[in-house]
């Protein structure tokens, strides 16, 4: 077994209250009520005109939730992109490109610098190879791309749900292990808007629905273990988890919720040192560095923010296999073939 996790950070205190009734909830109800309030007049302002929305000249899939936190979307975001381009598509993504700070737009390769520009965006640029472009303003960002690659037929925004202003011909909402939560608004809840929000498809990054609403399954599981170098080169051949049984190991996660990574590598039957860092964390110190590690295993959106080289020699990128179930394909076909004649 992996050693006791380190104590719980406020934020990660805070995502815990989430999910059940608590103290710590129900003290942050008035704030709740406000804030539900509030994003229950924009969206009505938006339905009723008084906000105007902005139709691009192509396809626009949306992909987000409304749950806080890391419920899946930048792996649907690019399972979804590789779908495309296997059927035919020429797809692009647009993203906001959260942490970075950059201003503006600007678009994004699989060299970019994830501190200008966010290290999800440079993740999808890197494995899906197509088009990127982040911008807080997803309107002028997804302008932006159709005019420097007017090749693109669909675009897809990364975690975009919320971005009323950017019309969309299709949604998808994805849903992982915790539901909604404990059904409140938040901060006294994880909801960013009703559980029960319409979208065309939903998706669940779960062994098994979470909530009663009825959707698709997606299939995720941890590959091998690639090497720094190799995996910022384009390569995903590793070795395979189970031979670093019984080897001096840590396992770093600066993700929304580390211990979803670091039970995927205890179920492989590995031990190791965990080390939970905050989301987006941009490793200006190595917490490894010093230390007598055979293997350093971090997650991919970890390993955008880490150069080959002094320090990194142990990193070892572990790779996520994410899938949604056939069927939730055929639907996502069914509905854009419907665009394309439209």
């Amino acid at each position: 077994m992996s050693p006791p996790s380190p104590r719980p950070t406020p934020t990660q205190r805070l995502q815990a209250a989430w999910l059940r009734r608590g103290p710590l909830a129900v003290a942050l109800l008035p704030v709740a009520g406000v804030y539900g309030l509030l994003h229950a007049l924009r969206t009505v302002l938006y339905r009723a005109g008084l906000l105007k929305r902005h139709r691009l000249p192509v396809p626009v899939v949306v992909v987000g939730n409304v749950i806080a936190g890391g419920a899946g979307k930048t792996p649907t975001a690019m399972a979804l992109v590789r779908h495309l381009r296997r059927t035919g598509w020429h797809p692009g993504i647009v993203s906001r490109g959260h942490g970075g700070r950059a201003e503006g737009t600007r678009p994004v390769g699989a060299a970019s610098d994830p501190a200008d520009c966010g290290d999800e965006p440079v993740l999808m640029a890197l494995r899906t190879g197509v088009p990127v472009q982040v911008g807080r303003d997803r309107v002028a960002a997804a302008r932006a791309l159709l005019a420097a690659h007017p090749e693109i037929d669909v675009l897809v925004c990364d975690d975009g749900l919320q971005h009323l202003r950017l019309a969309r011909d299709l949604e998808v909402l994805v849903f992982d292990e915790r539901g909604a939560g404990n059904g409140w608004p938040l901060p006294a809840g994880p909801l960013r808007e009703s559980a029960g929000r319409r979208a065309d498809l939903l998706l669940y990054n779960a062994p098994a629905p979470s909530t009663p609403r009825p959707g698709f399954l997606a299939c995720r599981a941890v590959g091998p273990a690639v090497p720094l170098a190799n995996w910022r080169a384009g390569r995903t051949d590793g070795m395979p988890l189970a031979d670093l049984r019984g080897r001096r190991l840590m396992a770093a996660a600066g993700i929304a919720h580390p211990r979803r990574f670091f039970s995927m590598l205890a179920a492989q039957g590995l031990e190791f040192e965990p080390c939970p860092l905050p989301d987006h964390h941009r490793y200006a110190a190595l917490p490894w560095a010093g230390r007598d590690f055979e293997a350093v295993l971090v997650t991919e959106k970890d390993a955008v923010k880490l150069r080959p080289g002094p320090g990194n020699e142990p990193v070892r990128v572990v790779t996520l296999d994410f899938e949604p179930e056939p069927g939730f394909f055929a639907a996502l076909d069914s509905r854009l073939e419907k665009l394309r004649r439209r």
